[in-house]
């Protein structure tokens, strides 16, 4: 006789596979027994890839989400193993990025009674409210698939952001009558037409126009560029916006170029971006008009009033008005002579920032045009985000406005398990490197070969750095004992390199990528000076 009914798990786990997941990252426990259960049931449809601390697991499904620009799950037990995730769901909340937590719970009539059960926790669904867009509780297993697609849309409608599901251990086993499972519905705001006619009058007057692009705009690469060369507006991407306009682009500038066409611009378009850092630190006046693109209607007057604003998906907003704009327009003036000169200045400025620059060129140098670089807090990292050219969208992955130490590994091995023909790799410090070291078991068990470089001067440096600066040399917390990160690295079974020069790095890395498997390249460094003054210029602006 045919089994007309399934389980609160397998309900949520067709779900998942319908909405088109095929890997959800984990560590498994008594809370979930179930869930996993169903999870080794469709195994030939979705993998499972568990990790060997419930951070990696969350890092992983960040990782992927951001490679792909899709939704992405991960599983963790409830009380610690949900609090050892939070950090990952915070930066994915920071960095609008859809991803779904999966959290276990003790039984279901013991929630919130204070009986000590294990791994029991105070109104968890309501700590996952503050780092997540929406958060609910299976109580029974009919909600299972329900609440799944519920969780997937919010996820995916308008401002992209983690989500969190919750379900007792003596529910996900309960069963009810199989259903089909639900497509997640996104939901888009329409464009305003009267809206976007205000906003290409604006635009239509500006003689020296600059785009700010974020995260938002990621897959809105060719309507950002078509607007670019339509109007002769330089373009800068800082962090998650780089490589929405190939670093190859005439019209595409760094940070420190477009903090030096900030000061005389007289129209600014932020897309898909919070645009802190110009308003905020480079300031704003009465003669420059600032417009916004967002699909977020409460971005555009979050920090100061748009002159004009669409509320809208980037693409689709981009192309309502390059429709519209043509007829407001005259002819733009050519901005390659402005814009070689600043580059020449950058170029100039950069070179003395050894041994950061050699190292980024040496990356980029080593890397395919199509890999994927992601960046930890760590000197290095501070100077690629200026200094390292990205040339297509979701291959440069930096932690966002949390810039959270030690994020970076993991979220490289997901990056790699979403992407599994690219190259990846992940530049860390020694502190940064080691909140997830033991995650390399995690690359050699899932052959997942990311290249993770570690930069070793023996210390917290950047705090290093700065208690020199700012506190006279008042060094407290920041120095190191570390491993041979190269033994550590083989003791594992990974491939290890050791490179002291950029140089060296290079071909490291180049030896690295194509041995396809987890390896580490240590590079053993002293202090590096300080890249602040290319990443916080200070006011452009009176």
């Amino acid at each position: 006789m045919t089994d007309t009914h399934q389980t609160a798990a397998q309900s949520l786990v067709d779900t998942l596979i319908a909405n088109g997941l095929d890997t959800v990252y984990g560590v498994p426990g008594v809370h979930n027994d179930p869930l996993f259960d169903a999870f080794w049931h469709a195994k030939d449809r979705l993998r499972m890839l568990h990790a060997r601390h419930e951070q990696g697991a969350a890092y992983m499904a960040l990782g992927a989400a951001l490679a792909t620009g899709k939704p992405q799950a991960f599983a963790v037990v409830p009380g610690p193993g949900f609090l050892n995730a939070g950090a990952a769901l915070l930066t994915a909340y920071g960095m609008n990025a859809p991803v779904l937590a999966i959290v276990g719970q003790i039984f279901n009539d013991m929630i919130d009674r204070g009986l000590g059960q294990l791994h029991e926790i105070h109104d968890q669904v309501g700590l996952a409210a503050h780092i997540t867009k929406f958060a609910a509780r299976i109580l029974a297993p009919h909600e299972a698939g329900p609440l799944t697609q519920q969780a997937l849309s919010a996820a995916l409608s308008g401002r992209q952001r983690p989500v969190m599901l919750e379900c007792a251990m003596d529910v996900w086993g309960k069963r009810t009558p199989t259903a089909a499972p639900l497509m997640a519905k996104p939901l888009r705001p329409p464009v305003d037409d009267e809206s976007v006619e205000r906003f290409a009058k604006i635009l239509g007057g500006a003689r020296r126009p600059l785009i700010v692009v974020g995260g938002g705009a990621q897959d809105a690469s060719p309507e950002v560029i078509a607007l670019a060369e339509m109007i002769e507006a330089p373009v800068v991407g800082y962090r998650r916006g780089q490589g929405i306009v190939s670093a190859r682009h005439r019209l595409s500038v760094n940070l420190p170029i477009a903090h030096r066409m900030w000061r005389i611009a007289d129209v600014v378009i932020g897309i898909g971006t919070r645009m802190l850092i110009g308003m905020g630190e480079w300031g704003l006046d009465k003669d420059l008009k600032i417009l916004r693109i967002d699909i977020d209607a409460g971005e555009p007057n979050r920090f100061a009033r748009a002159d004009a604003a669409i509320v809208a998906d980037a693409a689709e907003g981009l192309r309502a008005l390059l429709a519209r704009l043509p007829k407001h327009m005259g002819k733009p003036q050519n901005r390659d002579e402005e814009i070689a000169r600043h580059r020449a200045g950058f170029n100039t400025r950069i070179a003395q920032l050894e041994p950061q620059n050699g190292f980024v060129r040496a990356i980029r140098r080593a890397l395919p045009d199509d890999g994927i670089l992601v960046d930890d807090v760590t000197q290095v990292g501070f100077a690629s985000r200026v200094a390292f050219p990205v040339y297509a969208p979701r291959t440069f992955l930096s932690p966002g406005y949390q810039d959270n130490l030690g994020w970076g590994y993991g979220a490289a091995l997901g990056a790699q398990a979403a992407m599994p023909d690219r190259a990846v790799m992940s530049i860390s410090g020694d502190g940064g490197f080691m909140y997830q070291v033991q995650e390399i078991a995690t690359a050699i068990l899932h052959n997942l070969p990311v290249v993770a470089v570690v930069f070793d001067n023996g210390a917290f440096g950047n705090v290093k750095l700065l208690q020199k600066e700012r506190f006279d040399s008042h060094f407290i917390g920041c120095d190191l004992h570390n491993p041979d990160f190269c033994k550590l690295a083989e003791s594992f079974g990974a491939a290890a390199f050791r490179a002291k020069t950029a140089d060296e790095l290079e071909v490291a890395l180049q030896k690295a990528f194509a041995l396809r498997k987890p390896a580490l390249v240590h590079v053993p460094c002293g202090e590096m000076p300080s890249p602040w003054d290319m990443l916080h210029m200070g006011r452009a602006r009176p």
